[in-house]
């Protein structure tokens, strides 16, 4: 059990929450298969297939035990529990647990074979090996699906490009390039919660913004293309997410050659966004904050309100109960913050027929060929345990207090049916907000993710934007 026992020692520190690339998740499958194979040949006995894995699995949970997120932590008996538990160990069990299974049954048929005279073979025999088979072959089905290439359509005469950015404390993010003009401005796009993703929206419903900037989305850290970036779990924090996006957009900046770049940046990145601007005002020529985040407890207090009077209002007795019991937020813990995410949309719904992006909003753009399929499974395991992790360290920061004046031009857009009490705290640091222009633009038949579902609008404002903020960084 030695060859396990350490594989589980390398894995736990080389990737504690999973194989986040394809090269680490093809590593982690053929090394897997060559540890229990040894394991297996060793052992000469089918209780290897058992033992190896166990081994390994206690090896990895020991060495990553002091991180935190629910795709690491004791599993969770909720929605979004069963989902941390799935896209975290159930991923890491495909390509880690697997493969070493496998390996220590043909390690172990191997040995015995070669230690025995052939002979006529029990009936059970032949079953068994024809069920190690099909692992066997569910072992390459997976290694050929995690191998396969993201991409992103060309972009004829422009840019088209899944690159890394290093972002604060040397860490790679992922991002995606697109623009039909090299020389046109950069926009850098911050997605909304910590540890997401937004590369498919952005180019399923924002590909309008292509033919006017060269339009760079990062992946936070821990997200689907930033996974690797997110250990440890410690060096999460505001300031880390405010650094991560200054050096991405002074490395745009020098890369395109271009003095300054336009910001955008949704929900939960737009506190980050505005901490950003508020630091380094020169690196950007102009600042659009989208379903702006202002104060979250407050923002969550309000809700949690809102969704319990919407719960009497409409029988939920169940989860009006729930939310009483847990009583108003703050929450100790990500899963205690379920009921308010789970229900927000029903809560707050409003007629999306018009609308681009539907009611399954994120959930809608996972199917997008810039996604590996590695990547797709990161992009709720990362949102879960960027939540978690930096949710309670920023809940602190109120822009009423500490963001009260920013040096660039600054746009707001929300969508008229966006929480009530989010659209209150906006207007709040709007009206006492000092800048060389300030603007709160109101997107009808919208809600939180307006941008996406209204784009056309909201191309529009970005055309605008850019006209009236021409000199420099145009």
């Amino acid at each position: 059990m030695v060859a396990p026992l350490g594989w589980g020692l390398i894995v736990g520190w080389w990737t504690p929450r999973g194989p986040g690339t394809t090269a680490e998740a093809v590593t982690s499958i053929l090394v897997s298969l060559a540890v229990g194979g040894l394991a297996g040949w060793s052992g000469r006995s089918r209780w290897t297939m058992l033992v190896a894995p166990v081994f390994f699995a206690l090896a990895v949970e020991l060495v990553r035990w002091p991180l935190r997120g629910p795709t690491v932590d004791a599993p969770h008996l909720s929605s979004f529990g069963i989902g941390a538990l799935l896209l975290g160990r159930g991923v890491h069990g495909l390509l880690s647990l697997l493969p070493l299974l496998v390996g220590a049954a043909y390690g172990a048929g191997l040995a015995r074979r070669a230690a025995r005279m052939a002979g006529r073979r029990p009936v059970w025999t032949w079953l068994g090996r024809a069920g190690v088979g099909v692992l066997a072959a569910l072992v390459a089905l997976v290694t050929v699906g995690v191998a396969l290439p993201a991409g992103t359509p060309a972009v004829p005469g422009g840019i088209a490009e899944l690159t890394t950015v290093r972002g604060g404390g040397d860490r790679e993010l992922g991002v995606l390039l697109r623009g039909a003009d090299r020389h046109a401005p950069v926009l850098l796009f911050l997605p909304g919660g910590p540890g997401s993703s937004e590369v498919g929206a952005i180019r399923r419903h924002l590909a309008g913004l292509e033919r006017q900037f060269v339009v760079a989305t990062v992946d936070r850290r821990g997200a689907a293309r930033s996974w690797a970036a997110f250990a440890p779990s410690s060096s999460l924090t505001l300031d880390s997410e405010v650094a991560d996006l200054l050096a991405v957009a002074d490395r745009l900046r020098q890369r395109f050659g271009r003095p300054n770049v336009y910001l955008v940046a949704h929900s939960g990145g737009s506190l980050v966004a505005a901490v950003a601007v508020q630091r380094r005002p020169e690196l950007f020529r102009a600042y659009v904050g989208v379903g702006q985040a202002v104060d979250l407890l407050d923002a969550d207090r309000s809700q949690y309100t809102d969704t319990v009077a919407w719960a009497g209002r409409t029988g939920r007795t169940d989860l009006a109960k729930q939310l009483t019991d847990l009583g108003p937020p703050p929450y100790p813990e990500m899963y205690h913050y379920e009921p308010l995410l789970a229900n927000e949309t029903a809560a707050f719904d409003f007629d999306r027929t018009g609308n681009h992006e539907g009611l399954g909003g994120a959930g809608e753009n996972l199917g997008v060929v810039e996604y590996t399929l590695l990547e797709k499974a990161h992009v709720l395991g990362g949102t879960l345990d960027g939540w978690d992790v930096l949710y309670p360290k920023v809940q602190q920061v109120d822009l009423r207090t500490q963001v009260r004046q920013l040096a660039i031009p600054v746009y707001l857009v929300d969508g008229a049916h966006e929480v009530p009490g989010r659209l209150a705290l906006t207007d709040q640091w709007y009206a006492q907000l000092r800048a060389p222009h300030k603007e709160h633009v109101v997107l009808d038949d919208a809600g939180h993710r307006s941008l996406y579902q209204q784009p056309g609008p909201f191309v529009d404002l970005l055309t605008r934007v850019r006209a009236e903020t021409g000199g420099a960084g145009s």
